[in-house]
């Protein structure tokens, strides 16, 4: 039992002064940042990340000083970082938006219409999990109504209670196929970005076959399919081919 406790005290003030250590290089690294020292700030916020820790705000300061580089692949790469742990920040969707703008590549971008569109939206409104929740809050309305209705006396109060639990177990269900569907389309969701400065598009995976067009850097692409150390990439125009996998990094 004390070996067990003084392995959790250990573990603790290991963890209090990791966490230090690294607050306190990401402190310096905004000082280096400030005085525009944008390389060597890079350095340090990528030694943060290789230390294991991760978060929006260290994603899109290694965005911002990218950019004062011009460096648009990673600018535009640590922002997509960024705004997939933190989706509704204008800020990052602002710079987001600078870094894109230096990019070669003009791709239109197919619009989903219809129910597909409508259905789309819906899933997307909350996370996979905030669904996951609102279907168990849904079987316990459920649940407690149902009860509720079973040992009422007075017909109003069973018949609302009836009606309510109704409501719940369509919640719950409806939430549960949500959920589902979230994470099947969260699965299929793949982006990358084009890291090299031009890339050339195959038809087929192996550097003799067809090129189709280029890419250049700071594309944003969907890896659809791999083979060896080929992806199969998908454009916002539908267009689809074989790039090297060097070339791109995925977000995921």
């Amino acid at each position: 039992m004390k070996k067990c406790l003084l392995l959790i005290i250990v573990s603790l003030m290991v963890s209090i002064v990791f966490a230090q250590n690294s607050m306190e290089r990401f402190e310096n690294a905004n000082a280096l940042y400030n005085d525009a020292k944008y390389a060597e700030a890079i350095d340090l916020y990528k030694s943060i990340l290789d230390s294991g820790l991760e978060s929006a705000e260290l994603y899109f300061n290694l965005g911002n000083a990218n950019y004062k580089l011009n460096n648009i692949a990673p600018s535009i790469f640590y922002y997509e970082k960024a705004l997939l742990l933190s989706p509704n920040d204008p800020e990052i969707k602002n710079n987001l938006a600078f870094a894109q703008n230096m990019t070669i590549d003009a791709i239109d971008t197919v619009p989903e219409v219809g129910f597909s569109k409508i259905t789309k939206n819906i899933v997307n409104f909350y996370t996979a999990d905030t669904w996951s929740t609102i279907a168990v809050a849904g079987v316990f309305i459920f649940v407690i109504l149902f009860l509720l209705y079973h040992f009422a006396r007075v017909t109003t109060k069973k018949r609302v209670a009836f009606i309510v639990s109704i409501i719940g177990l369509f919640i719950a269900i409806f939430s549960t196929v949500m959920a589902f569907q979230k994470e099947r389309l969260d699965k299929k969701d793949n982006p990358a970005i084009v890291f090299a400065q031009e890339s050339r598009v195959k038809s087929d995976p192996n550097r003799t076959s067809e090129e189709l067009f280029r890419l250049h850097e700071g594309t944003k692409v969907q890896v659809i399919d791999s083979y060896e150390d080929w992806y199969k990439v998908e454009l916002a125009d539908k267009t689809v081919g074989w790039v090297p996998s060097q070339d791109v990094r995925t977000i995921k």
